[in-house]
């Protein structure tokens, strides 16, 4: 009997370690469904962390330009969801690809957990190898009272930094970068790895589609064949930034019971 329940109590240990496993560190699934081909090319990283910007950017230049879907990330961990455009179901969190301009962009309407943060970095860096990416160009906001906006950039290597000077981009000196774009400039600096973020200033708790309007400009001076007009581009941020909100509110319960 006590051996019996001795092996019980293992069982449920185990059974325990493997959740808290699970949870530690979460597996982010990449399915591919169309060839792709952006050899030197660039992956653009459209999650949204703090505030919406990222997103809005990623999505306002996908309604511009020709971009296909070729994939989507799925983890046991983002919350289960659906959605719903032009009557076809799809994932939250979707790869879309232009060939022709060497360009990818990993697209989501959905704020990672924080405890994914570092899982989704480390996806989109694996990714960007096994693609063989020249660049990975990330995004955020920063909290400032000036009346005018702006953008500054932060590079890993030289090579990055080099890219922000020429499209004239100013560096920023001294800061804090946290969540994915953080760590996203940690590793590629650490393992040589070409890592841009651009940071647009914000002074409403959490950016609105004008930030997201603004880091598309910026990313279009950075990215070859990416050029936009703004006032186009306003149009389409203002609608993205409504969609993605209304995602973030219906998905709300999900993570709430998740996560608590």
């Amino acid at each position: 009997m006590r051996v019996d329940i001795q092996q019980r109590l293992i069982h449920l240990w185990f059974n325990r370690m493997q959740i808290v496993e699970k949870i530690m560190c979460p597996d982010i699934t990449v399915r591919e469904i169309k060839p792709i081909d952006i050899e030197g090319g660039y992956l653009l990283d459209g999650f949204p962390y703090a505030g919406l910007a990222s997103a809005i950017a990623t999505e306002s230049m996908i309604s511009t330009l020709q971009f296909e879907m070729v994939g989507v990330l799925d983890s046991d961990l983002f919350p289960p969801l659906s959605i719903i455009k032009d009557g076809l179901p799809n994932f939250p969190t979707r790869i879309f690809v232009s060939n022709n301009l060497k360009v990818a962009i990993f697209s989501s309407y959905l704020t990672p957990h924080e405890s994914l943060h570092r899982q989704v970095a480390k996806t989109m860096l694996e990714w960007a190898n096994k693609h063989k990416c020249a660049y990975i160009v990330s995004s955020s906001s920063i909290r400032s009272d000036e009346q005018d906006s702006f953008i500054v950039g932060v590079g890993s290597t030289k090579e990055a930094k080099k890219k922000l000077a020429d499209a004239d981009i100013p560096l920023l000196s001294n800061g804090t970068i946290p969540g994915i774009p953080g760590i996203l400039l940690n590793e590629g600096s650490l393992s040589n790895i070409n890592v841009i973020v651009l940071l647009s200033n914000s002074k409403e708790r959490g950016p609105d589609f004008k930030a997201g309007a603004q880091i598309c400009m910026a990313m279009s001076k950075i990215v070859p064949g990416t050029a936009c007009d703004l006032k186009s581009i306003l149009q389409e941020a203002e609608v993205v930034e409504q969609s993605i909100k209304k995602t973030e509110e219906d998905a709300e319960p999900l993570k709430d019971a998740m996560y608590g």
